[in-house]
């Protein structure tokens, strides 16, 4: 038996229960893990609460994220091998000391990318990754806006951009938070609790405005945004953390400017287990060459995973937050 945080009733971060489970040897293509950091992120919030249905039922080991030390490789796993150290970003059955997993979701880490930085990234890095490489291809001259400039897939869109040779503009709730947006590669920041952050993009691009948005916060950035960008720009709506942005006439496009609009997921832009490990061998290179850099900013043991969630949730954290079994 091992540790395990599971939700047997949707709600809030009382909910997440402190259990002892029995994890089974690895099946067909499956291989198990004991995990060393495991990530917290807001999508696990969603499953959670229930904005996200759990795809296997209640009661469910919440989170989606981790790296650990291969233990057991079960039948037909070819290219991974006990003592690998892997990570992975799979939906739900992340927090727990260990867990049995599909071998073709886990990509092999680098020696110079540790665990901790490994659950710290994972879907966070690969959501930037291909937010700015495949979704908008951000390029030189390029003018970002990046709502959250200070939360977790915020840093590191501010510091990848930035090293893009982007100019990079940031909404943050409290001028501590734009000083660390700042420090990872934001030009320019926006105190959105005080400030018009529409009139303030404006002013800052000279009316030029910006080529792509990327909004995690979802209901109370929108359709805001759409007046920050210049006509043929995208309005990139990756992350719900106000509420999902709600049902709109699609005519809104036209009027602000023939503008795009789409609402990714790292799950179909990693659909191809090629794609996978591309993205994820790209957000290595740029991680490992120092260019962009992803500390744990918050640790939390395992059973402590209702606090994290208060926290994330109270706007309390910045950065990546990590749970310790």
């Amino acid at each position: 038996m091992v540790a395990a945080i599971r939700v047997h009733k949707n709600g809030g971060p009382e909910v997440l229960t402190l259990d002892d489970i029995e994890v089974p040897a690895p099946g067909q293509g499956q291989i198990k893990l004991k995990q060393h950091a495991i990530g917290v992120n807001f999508i696990d919030t969603y499953f959670r609460g229930g904005l996200y249905p759990s795809p296997v039922g209640m009661p469910f080991v919440a989170g989606n994220e981790g790296a650990g030390e291969v233990t057991a490789v079960g039948p037909g796993v070819t290219d991974i091998k006990v003592g690998d150290r892997v990570a992975y970003v799979v939906a739900l059955g992340g927090y727990a000391a260990e867990r049995v997993m599909p071998a073709e979701r886990a990509v092999k880490l680098p020696d110079n990318i540790s665990y901790e930085q490994a659950a710290a990234m994972m879907l966070k890095g690969m959501t930037a990754q291909y937010l700015l490489n495949r979704t908008f291809k951000v390029k030189k001259g390029d003018i970002v806006l990046v709502h959250a400039a200070a939360g977790g897939v915020g840093l590191i869109l501010c510091q990848w951009a930035n090293h893009l040779g982007a100019t990079v503009i940031g909404t943050v709730g409290s001028k501590d938070k734009g000083e660390l947006a700042k420090k990872n590669g934001a030009h320019h920041i926006i105190l959105y609790r005080d400030e018009d952050f529409a009139a303030r993009v404006k002013e800052i691009t000279s009316g030029k405005l910006c080529d792509v948005v990327y909004d995690g916060i979802g209901n109370d950035t929108f359709p805001k945004s759409l007046d920050c960008i210049r006509p043929l720009g995208m309005f990139v709506s990756f992350g719900s953390a106000s509420g999902p942005v709600k049902a709109f006439d699609i005519n809104l496009l036209q009027g602000k400017g023939s503008l795009f609009a789409t609402r990714p997921t790292l799950n179909h832009y990693a659909a191809k287990r090629e794609d996978l490990v591309a993205i994820a061998g790209d957000l290595f290179s740029v991680v490992g060459s120092g260019a962009v850099k992803i500390p744990a900013s918050h640790t939390y043991a395992l059973k402590d995973a209702a606090q994290a969630h208060k926290d994330l949730e109270a706007r309390k954290t910045t950065g990546s937050v990590i749970l310790v079994p």
